[in-house]
């Protein structure tokens, strides 16, 4: 086996493996994280991107579901929702897809604006579905998307899920390529060009058990070279294989529908969607028990800073009223819900004791104790392994976690082993103020290596040479009284622009809109920054700085939200957190820092996202607390399926 290393636009090495004798051996089990993405739709095309095929596939389903307008239908696996979208236009008003791609929900999400229709889109896995018991009349699992997972006992998890989310009666429709035609027909390699930039190379064999087709695309750019060497493999289901998994589920009354056929106006490679068959079912079930109606309210400890003690991050080291208005904010955004009661703990004197008052009395905290105990920012981690050790579920990250965000140099290491790109930048001791050797081009940016909050980050910061860099220096010490690591890096230009995340990757969660900072209001002569000043001096020309929609092509936003993905996976934030990014002057993302307990205040950044995405600041902390409740449950009952473990 040969391989090659080739390098793309962007600069990212794109590892490309020569003839292999055994594909399968090649195939990653959650495959199906990183396939659906603008490749994608490029290679389906054909069919993915066709109306015409689009409309007479929606003419079948809509004729074998019977299907009535106000009947609820959910699209499984929906990709960029061609069949919701289809089926809202004909004035279906209960649409809903799920898909487990960020990039292809986000396209949905898109189209569904420009078409004004009403169809609802969300981020999932069809394993745990983010619904109620018995909410849809029908399910749809079109364009041969079951069968990805690695084991069969996976795809029985979609079904028992489908059969949950079905009301008694309820209907599912499958369209699945037709195993015996697929066997006899596909072809072992095949070539073709997509359009006049892109071609892709096919390779495809049984898998050693005969249960699967595994296929390997090579795609090449005409310029750039190849953009992707993936492989993939699908279940092949026989009739009866299909029919007596159903029946595992609980559905009856299985029906072999209609044999549908493909055909491809560009005379393409249609692979598994050449032909296939559409299937029927019928939930077989009783309406599940509304204990929903003796629900009682989940009682929260909200654990947060002491406004009785110093804290040096802020400008006179003091809570003031600034302070004040924005707990009130959240107390009484808090109050607006009414599945909760809340317990607010803010003496950290007496917060061991406090904490060991309510262990019994509460279901879980929601940590908002971002400056850390006795609101020292290096003990933030030390409050949550206070309540690890007193045994207390708690919203946000874990002590390993924010021990990690702390150190902005250990997540830059990070980042470049995850091939994600961050500023060229170096490490010095504050009192290191003579260099021999620069490594950096100017101007440069002078940051403190510990903490958040902008803490040591003001206009000085910024530094055209080596003098001023000397000044930055000596003024973080002094100023800020730090004698820490320093980070030197090299300033940005770009749009400066902030990522949330609200949920958990594992569950349910959601991406909120992107924002980049508006600095038009600056003066020509200051930095394009958002430091200190922007967060805690209001008589700074720094805080006109408004945050608003960032205006990012298609590509940039797919990398950011899949990169931000894999950082909170990687560095396990939970529930919630942000991720604040700087283009280059190339437009490439840099990540510059992670935050597991993003700022939580009603004017913070997470909140002018979800304002963006029409949730009020009580919507977006009822997100975060439902977010650690359906985490924390499910982590104690891992088979739990009930709606009480979901967020719709």
């Amino acid at each position: 086996m040969s391989k090659a290393t080739i390098k793309k636009r962007n600069k990212k090495l794109i590892e490309v493996l020569g003839p292999v004798d055994n594909l399968e051996s090649y195939v990653k089990a959650d495959w199906w994280r990183h396939l659906f993405n603008a490749n994608y739709l490029r290679t389906d095309g054909d069919v993915v991107g066709d109306n015409d095929i689009t409309k007479n596939e929606v003419d079948i389903f809509l004729e074998a579901l019977k299907a009535s307008k106000d009947d609820r239908i959910l699209d499984l696996c929906c990709g960029q929702g061609r069949h919701t979208l289809e089926i809202a236009q004909r004035g279906y008003t209960n649409v809903t897809g799920l898909d487990r791609s960020h990039y292809l929900i986000d396209k949905a999400r898109r189209t569904t604006k420009t078409l004004d229709i009403n169809a609802a889109f969300k981020e999932g896995d069809a394993r745990k579905l983010p619904f109620h018991n018995d909410t849809f009349d029908a399910v749809i699992i079109a364009g041969n998307s079951f069968g990805y997972f690695e084991s069969v006992q996976d795809d029985m998890k979609v079904l028992t899920e489908v059969m949950r989310v079905l009301k008694p009666s309820g209907k599912l429709l499958i369209d699945i390529t037709d195993c015996k035609f697929i066997r006899e027909n596909f072809q072992p390699r095949s070539w073709e060009w997509i359009d006049k930039n892109y071609f892709v190379c096919r390779e495809r064999s049984l898998s050693e058990n005969k249960k699967r087709l595994v296929s390997r695309e090579v795609i090449t750019h005409v310029v750039n070279g190849v953009v992707a060497d993936q492989f993939y493999a699908e279940r092949l289901y026989s009739n009866d294989d299909l029919k007596n998994l159903l029946q595992k589920a609980g559905f009856t009354k299985y029906r072999n529908y209609k044999n549908v056929t493909s055909e491809s106006k560009r005379n393409q490679d249609l692979g598994m969607m050449a032909q296939r068959i559409i299937v029927t079912a019928v939930a077989q079930k009783e309406w599940s028990p509304t204990r929903k109606l003796a629900k009682t309210k989940d009682t929260v400890i909200v654990l947060m800073g002491d406004p009785q003690k110093t804290d040096l991050v802020k400008p006179d080291a003091n809570f003031d009223e600034d302070d004040f208005y924005t707990i009130n904010e959240l107390r009484k955004a808090l109050a607006e819900l009414d599945d909760f009661n809340f317990i607010y703990l803010n003496q950290h004197d007496t917060m061991l004791k406090d904490l060991l008052k309510y262990k019994d009395k509460c279901n879980y905290v929601f940590n908002l104790c971002d400056e850390g105990f006795n609101n020292e920012p290096t003990k933030e981690l030390h409050v949550t392994a206070l309540l690890e050790v007193l045994g207390y579920q708690y919203s946000g990250g874990t002590p390993q976690c924010l021990a990690y965000c702390y150190d902005k140099s250990l997540i830059r290491g990070i980042a470049k082993e995850m091939d994600i790109p961050v500023p060229n930048a170096f490490m010095i001791k504050p009192e290191d103020i003579q260099f021999v050797e620069f490594p950096l081009t100017f101007p440069i940016i002078v940051k403190p290596n510990f903490g958040d909050s902008s803490f040591g980050i003001t206009q000085r910061s910024v530094c055209y040479d080596l003098q001023t860099l000397e000044n930055a220096i000596v003024n973080i010490r002094k100023r800020f009284g730090y004698n820490n690591p320093i980070l030197v890096e090299e300033f940005l230009t770009g749009k400066d622009i902030s990522v949330g995340i609200i949920g958990n990757p594992t569950t349910s969660y959601t991406i909120l809109p992107i924002i980049e900072e508006d600095y038009s209001a600056l003066p020509e002569d200051l930095p394009r920054i958002c430091g200190y000043e922007a967060k805690w001096d209001p008589d700074s020309p720094y805080w006109k700085i408004k945050s608003v929609p960032a205006k990012l092509s298609e590509d940039v936003e797919r990398f950011l939200g899949a990169s931000c993905l894999k950082l909170f996976e990687r560095l396990e934030c939970r529930d919630y957190a942000r991720f604040d990014w700087r283009l280059d002057e190339n437009g490439t993302p840099r990540l510059l820092e992670v935050n597991p307990n993003p700022g939580w205040c009603w004017d913070g950044h997470l909140a002018k996202m979800a304002k963006i995405q029409s949730l009020s600041y009580s919507d977006m902390l009822n997100c975060i607390l439902e977010a650690c409740k359906n985490r924390i449950m499910l982590a104690a009952d891992p088979q739990k399926k009930t709606s009480e473990t979901q967020t719709e």
